[in-house]
């Protein structure tokens, strides 16, 4: 019988779409909705059912931002044939993605164990709830905003790439959080965080669903409920996406600090009363 059942698909479907790219924590969020819908959050069909449906949000960038992703594929394949097309900034910005991934990578496979053991727990992901809010506070504060997309730089894209791990190792932290705030300290305006943190979420999150997806197939979550909850992250994504980049072009993230606050503090709560389990 498999762990995760369609319903609970729709729901954590759901769920991922909503939160993927919203800088509150997809996995803190989907970590409290199975502790609360009582699946055992670190059974390994279970973190592999959580990566796999992570595929449907990237796969709802990868619509919403086409003509983009096709323009900077087209300048890479130009350069890799023309060196005279290599000065161009799409051409460089295709390099940094995949520079930008590979510690992610890295550090993901040497520490998977940790990830996928300790770090797992629910206490780890209210207390990253509440540091990442501290974190996204103090960037939004510092930044200067002043940068667009086409002043991103390798630096750029380096320190925002790198600081995905924080999220990988801490749940809760929010990779979207983690990389949007990096991308405020270095003075990018909002939508140049945003969408930076987008374009450099692609590779590592198609990447980490596609390794899992054989733990999801083989060790107790059928085939139906991933199929469904991957279509349910994937409509309901880019439904977030579109709204996230109309949002950040005209507020702060104040919201998301307030609101990863008061999950933190409820999420500590529930579990020191014992209504759900680590």
């Amino acid at each position: 019988m498999s762990v995760i059942n369609v319903g609970q698909a729709v729901v954590l479907g759901v769920v991922e779409g909503v939160t993927e790219f919203l800088p509150v924590s997809s996995t803190g969020h989907l970590k409290i909705t199975e502790g609360l819908m009582n699946i055992p959050v670190d059974d390994d069909a279970v973190v592999g059912f959580s990566a796999v449906i992570q595929v449907g949000a990237i796969a709802a960038v990868l619509v919403y931002f086409f003509k983009d992703i096709v323009r900077i594929v087209s300048a890479w394949g130009r350069g890799l044939r023309d060196k005279n097309e290599r000065q161009s900034h799409d051409y460089k910005f295709a390099w940094w993605v995949i520079y930008a991934t590979i510690p992610i990578v890295a550090v993901g496979l040497a520490a998977k164990p940790l990830i996928e053991g300790p770090l797992a727990s629910l206490w780890v992901v209210a207390g990253s709830l509440i540091a990442g809010s501290a974190v996204m506070w103090a960037a939004d504060q510092m930044g200067r905003h002043k940068r667009g997309e086409d002043d991103v730089s390798f630096k750029d894209a380096m320190l925002v790439g790198s600081s995905q791990i924080l999220a990988l190792l801490f749940p809760g932290f929010s990779r979207s959080g983690a990389t949007m705030s990096t991308g405020l300290i270095l003075d990018l305006d909002r939508v140049a965080a945003t969408r930076l943190s987008f374009f450099l979420g692609i590779p590592a999150l198609t990447g980490a669903g596609l390794y899992e997806l054989k733990d999801a197939l083989g060790t107790g979550v059928g085939a139906a409920p991933l199929i469904v909850g991957t279509v349910v992250s994937f409509v309901v994504a880019y439904a977030s996406i579109a709204w996230l980049l109309k949002f950040v072009a005209k507020h702060s993230f104040n919201a998301f600090v307030i609101y990863r606050i008061v999950i933190g503090v409820l999420l500590f709560g529930l579990l020191g009363s014992g209504v759900i389990d680590s």
